[in-house]
């Protein structure tokens, strides 16, 4: 707890809760950070999983992962400014500790993709296996589970 109130006492988190701009401007940036997360992610999970096959996979994979990674960045870092300000409050929260561990699990999933032995002739233009469509399903689910979890997180404080 001492670590929480330390990062509470931050001068950046202290200017965060002082200010009638900063903070929101760091929330609609955490927002905006979490739509490109989750357009990126979104995009590519419906394609592996067949929407959108006009568009080779070949074509779509690496520039949305991009995005997708510059997303996951820039919500961690705005989340985490945001975090700062009230971290022995957010600590507490069910819903904030539920989005953290399937922002976790989304994240993990991701890697796990990338390793998958099936990914690269994929993308290629092989055709998709089961395993990547799985893991295109496990996706979606986790990071709109997890968005939904962030908007709850208001709600139960």
């Amino acid at each position: 707890m001492e670590l929480l109130q330390a990062l509470s006492d931050w001068p950046v988190a202290a200017a965060l809760r002082r200010s009638g701009i900063a903070y929101p401007l760091v929330n609609a940036a955490h927002i905006l950070s979490i739509g490109l997360l989750v357009g990126a992610i979104a995009t590519l999970d419906l394609r592996i999983l067949g929407m959108f096959r006009a568009s080779a996979l070949a074509e779509l994979a690496m520039p949305l992962r991009r995005v997708a990674a510059c997303g996951v960045a820039s919500a961690a870092v705005t989340g985490f400014l945001l975090f700062s300000t009230r971290p022995l409050t957010y600590i507490e929260n069910p819903a904030f500790l539920i989005k953290l561990g399937l922002v976790g699990l989304g994240v993990l999933n991701a890697i796990l993709l990338g390793c998958n032995r099936h990914w690269p002739p994929a993308r290629a233009g092989a055709p998709i296996h089961w395993s990547l469509r799985l893991s295109a399903a496990v996706s979606l689910l986790v990071w709109v589970g997890a968005v939904i979890a962030g908007r709850w997180i208001g709600f139960l404080q």
